[in-house]
């Protein structure tokens, strides 16, 4: 790498989404990872100045490490498609297709892919009446890091009282019991499938919160649904026309077989701390965290 000329790499990261504090969490390990691994790195904190603050530092890539609407869902990628500067993970309409739940389930189908049932509803239609039979789950269809769910038991009498920050339209899906699982790709390369073991529900202070899950990784699950995973991982980044690394979600009902093994949705910004979930498995396959870094930012283009 020391014979390579260092590129200045602009990273974004925080935002104004709901997903602000991981966001700067995963900027920065990508920042000091770059770094390490030769770069020129400036770091910048996308606001409504970000056009300009693109113009002052003048990258060569931009490494996209923001979470969440307005950042991962194709506006973000517009902006840097527009200003030709090349950059990492999805471009926009695979941004836009994965970030919206209902239409990445249209894909789904379309790729012969099992997903759950789910319908979208206004807040009032939810809480005036269960759209479907509990249980289910309420979230917003457009957000990521299970921001806003709300999950309705079977015994449940009541309708959830939805926050009045959140959307007025939101997705009612079909509770999937069972483990969950994941695997990411980098783009041609399913990389292996982590059991992620926690007590309770899979929310937002389980996946960040110290100690509020276990990943085991690879899965000690069997074969065919290790290797169902990696194939539908890689099938769900193809059809939704993603580019770099991304990342599918399973639930996997044991008491079924391959038959309870259904897709949640594909991520494809993920989480990017050398911990979270897809550095994790890119290690166990020996890519270190600064190789994983380089490969992003050399994937890197426009017209993605």
């Amino acid at each position: 790498m020391s014979s390579r000329t260092p590129k200045t790499v602009a990273v974004l990261l925080g935002g104004p989404s709901a997903e602000r504090e991981v966001s700067l969490s995963s900027g920065k390990e990508c920042a000091a990872a770059l770094l390490v691994a030769g770069f020129d790195v400036v770091e910048i904190d996308a606001g409504a100045d970000l056009v300009e603050q693109l113009k002052s530092a003048k990258p060569d890539v931009v490494f996209n490490a923001l979470h969440g609407r307005w950042c991962e869902d194709g506006v973000v990628q517009g902006v840097l498609e527009w200003l030709r500067l090349p950059y990492t993970h999805s471009g926009v309409l695979a941004s836009a297709m994965s970030m919206d739940k209902q239409k990445t389930k249209d894909i789904y189908r379309a790729a012969g892919l099992p997903f759950v049932d789910s319908v979208l509803a206004t807040k009032a239609q939810i809480e005036a009446d269960h759209v479907m039979t509990p249980p289910y789950v309420v979230k917003p269809f457009d957000e990521g890091s299970s921001v806003g769910i709300y999950l309705v038991h079977e015994a449940a009498n009541g309708t959830p009282k939805i926050a009045p920050e959140l959307p007025d339209v939101m997705m009612v899906e079909a509770y999937a019991p069972g483990r969950e699982l994941t695997t990411a790709v980098m783009s041609d390369r399913a990389l292996t499938v982590t059991d992620i073991i926690v007590d309770g529900w899979y929310d937002y202070e389980a996946k960040y919160g110290d100690g509020g899950s276990k990943h085991v990784l690879p899965a000690d699950i069997p074969s065919e649904i290790f290797d169902a995973c990696m194939d539908y991982a890689q099938r769900a980044h193809d059809a939704l026309g993603c580019r770099g690394l991304s990342r599918t979600d399973f639930r996997w009902d044991e008491t079924r077989g391959l038959d309870g093994l259904i897709l949640l949705e594909t991520n494809t910004q993920p989480g990017m701390t050398p911990t979270s979930l897809a550095p994790e498995q890119a290690a166990h396959c020996g890519i270190s965290f600064p190789d994983l870094m380089t490969w992003m930012v050399e994937d890197a283009s426009c017209d993605r």
